[in-house]
């Protein structure tokens, strides 16, 4: 009997274990869940239009979009600020967020916060968008157009000549096509230190591969 109530005690204990461990890994899978829900739910919000350009120092900038022939166009579609600037594979796209922190501390430290302030540093910004597509050979450009689905028989003639120019020097989208959805900034005649604090240049060095201004050959 003794022996009995022993096995029978352990048994009720390992039992026990066995349902604490079950409910464990229940509330793991279910919190993984929401985490995972959560965390893809915020990353679609910010990838939206309207999140892009709430902030003060996009209005500029989505007012030339509006006028553009990624907002309207004989084929009626439409390329979103996403579309352009943010991947679509997971890590590139958690980079592309991560850099695009800096839109808003700069907005926060009140940098870009006019127009005037905006235009003064639109060069750099721009560049460093172009130093970027041109890394990663216009991929988001490509996620729409590519040349092997071009039918160049219905392009101009220079159109034409220019696409398969590009193909054979082995040129990126962005070499030719910059100014298609902002308007291009004017390289600066001084591209020496543009004023900004130095925390904010400690920031640009840590998360941006080339911090200062580069040209990108036309």
């Amino acid at each position: 009997m003794v022996f009995s109530a022993r096995h029978s005690l352990r048994y009720k204990e390992m039992f026990t274990k066995l349902q604490i461990g079950i409910v464990g890994i229940v509330v793991l899978v279910v919190a993984g869940i929401v985490i995972s829900s959560g965390f893809s739910a915020t990353l679609e919000a910010t990838n939206s239009t309207k999140f892009c350009t709430s902030c003060h120092s996009m209005q500029w900038v989505a007012a030339e979009w509006r006028e553009s022939m990624h907002y309207t166009n004989p084929s009626g579609v439409r390329a979103e600020c996403r579309d352009c600037h943010v991947p679509h594979s997971t890590l590139p796209k958690l980079h592309a967020k991560l850099l695009a922190a800096k839109d808003v501390w700069h907005e926060i430290l009140g940098t870009i916060d006019t127009e005037e302030k905006f235009e003064a540093h639109r060069w750099r910004m721009a560049n460093r968008v172009w130093v970027r597509m041109t890394a990663t050979d216009s991929r988001e450009c490509r996620s729409c157009h590519t040349q092997a689905a071009m039918d160049l028989a219905e392009q101009s003639r220079d159109a034409r000549r220019k696409h398969r120019r590009a193909v054979k020097r082995g040129q990126t989208c962005i070499e030719c096509h910059r100014g298609v959805a902002h308007e291009e900034p004017l390289e600066p005649d001084d591209e020496g230190d543009d004023g900004s604090p130095a925390l904010t240049r400690v920031w640009h060095w840590i998360f941006e591969a080339k911090p200062a201004l580069t040209k990108v050959p036309s």
